[in-house]
């Protein structure tokens, strides 16, 4: 068997926050069942942020209440600040996700503050948590480039994550947020970060395919030692506040992927193509994976005739 790599599941999330089409709520709770029974042990559920600037996810505290969760399976949602964190304790979150920046720009376009205000922010949330012996997640969007500073330096992204894990994090998710990486970059990130203070095992990656790199940055993120990857089913998705970024890199995909280089996942391919298959269906989009189409082409391939 081989190593394990966690695949952190954020379509819920991710990559529904940025669609038009507004998905109903038993929908959405039927799509993070389905993600779960597919073998993800990670489904990032939904986010407790403000319904007017994601109304998508105005109905965080119906989803998670209602989904019907299974042994093993973690359902972390994202908070903002104390307000929802409050709202998702509420609805009976037991694991949560934190937000900041590499770049002021984007930080202050995307939650108008600072990158210094933001951990003011969410300060009181983490110490919260630890009181809740609830496990959080720190997310630093940019890291690879921002759509309004251009090229951020790898040194100041390693501090952000730092930053994130003394203030109480116990994992850090590194994100293109607008897809401009590319695998030579992957060196320097990690290793810069890991030198910061962040044990590798604690490193995850958040790639969003705008130019369609983020699989090849996947097989780097392996080479460097990096075993926890974030990835949206269908490979929807998107930032409303980068415009133009398109979704994660699918979920299909990056297990095909890793499961190809001899690692294990532990997700079950056909099982993950149906989940996609009905939130597509709410949206009326097709999904932009390429192995969910093959899964899909597969299917309806004619079996071919005995030799008896």
């Amino acid at each position: 068997m081989g190593e394990r790599v966690t695949v952190v599941e954020v379509g819920p999330r991710d990559g529904l926050q940025n669609e038009g089409t507004v998905v109903p709520s038993e929908v959405k709770v039927a799509f993070v069942e389905a993600l779960a029974r597919s073998g993800l042990q990670v489904v990032e559920t939904t986010a407790f942020v403000s319904p007017r600037a994601i109304p998508q996810l105005a109905d965080g505290a119906t989803v998670l209440s209602s989904v019907r969760r299974r042994p093993g399976v973690r359902y972390p949602v994202l908070v903002p600040n104390a307000k929802g964190l409050e709202r998702a304790l509420a609805a009976g979150a037991r694991e949560i996700a934190v937000f900041t920046a590499a770049s002021e720009t984007f930080n202050r376009r995307n939650v108008n503050a600072s990158i210094e205000e933001s951990f003011e922010r969410f300060a009181p949330v983490l110490a919260r948590a630890r009181a809740e012996r609830i496990a959080a997640r720190g997310y630093v969007s940019c890291a690879f480039g921002c759509p309004y500073e251009g090229a951020i330096d790898p040194r100041a992204v390693a501090e952000v994550a730092a930053r994130l894990l003394l203030a109480g994090c116990s994992e850090v998710s590194l994100g293109d947020t607008i897809g401009v990486g590319v695998p030579t970059q992957v060196p320097e990130m990690v290793g810069r970060t890991v030198e910061a203070g962040v044990p590798l095992g604690a490193l995850a990656l958040h790639l969003h395919d705008t130019r369609g790199t983020a699989l090849a940055n996947v097989a780097e993120g392996l080479r460097q030692g990096i075993r926890i990857f974030d990835s949206s089913a269908g490979g929807f998705g998107g930032c409303p506040y980068a415009p133009g970024a398109a979704g994660n890199v699918a979920t299909e995909d990056l297990v095909w992927l890793v499961e190809g280089m001899g690692f294990e996942t532990g997700v079950d391919l056909e099982l993950l193509v149906d989940a996609t298959e009905g939130v597509a269906r709410a949206l009326g989009r097709v999904p932009p994976s390429r192995v969910y189409h093959a899964v899909k082409a597969a299917r309806e391939r004619p079996a071919a005739p005995s030799s008896n």
